[in-house]
């Protein structure tokens, strides 16, 4: 894919902390024409996911933010989940967005999971915790998703912080932010299939 196009997906539950900084600080090193879409979860709320699979069929989202937050990510070619580490993995509304991709894998004519194929998943998240490997069941979450739907994972950048703006004084962060979404993305692999 030659022309890009960025879906950043903000799961804090509060507007400007540290983990939309820190991507903020990585989207200003995208070269200039790349597209970027920037949707909170918090300001536009996914209805709790309820499994039909065994029940009914799904029906495609047309209005309101299930409909906003599925053609925007079918719009975009790089999906960034920028989630602060909340006990060890994403938080609740980027869990709920990630729950409906189930629904959305079973939607009759959306074929969700061959439209993903390909693309990048990227990941950036803050913790408050010095010790990166903390973060690791979220990195799992977002490799081992984006395996199972045949796309390529940029990583995770990662930067620590508690109180709002804390990050700006990770310089470690900070400028591995400045080429994080420069670095080449392979296929997501799970780990048993990386030997």
């Amino acid at each position: 894919m030659t022309h890009r196009s960025f879906l950043f997906v903000l799961g804090s539950s509060r507007s400007g902390g540290n983990t939309e900084t820190l991507a903020r600080e990585a989207a200003e090193q995208l070269p200039p024409g790349v597209e970027q879409r920037w949707i909170s979860l918090a300001e536009h709320p996914l209805p709790e996911f309820v499994d039909l699979r065994h029940d009914s069929d799904r029906v495609r989202p047309t209005e309101g933010n299930a409909a906003l937050l599925l053609d925007s990510t079918l719009a975009a070619t790089d999906i960034v989940i920028a989630s602060p580490l909340y006990w060890y993995s994403v938080s609740t509304q980027t869990k709920r967005y990630m729950d409906h991709w189930a629904g959305w894998l079973r939607t009759p004519g959306l074929d969700f999971k061959a439209s993903m194929a390909g693309r990048t998943l990227w990941g950036v998240t803050v913790l408050a915790d010095d010790r990166p490997q903390v973060a690791d069941p979220l990195v799992g979450t977002l490799r081992n998703s984006a395996a199972y739907l045949g796309m390529r994972f940029g990583g995770v950048l990662l930067g620590n912080g508690s109180k709002p703006g804390d990050v700006l004084s990770d310089t470690e962060a900070l400028t591995n932010a400045k080429t994080f979404f420069a670095r080449e993305a392979l296929p997501a692999r799970f780990p048993h299939e990386s030997a």
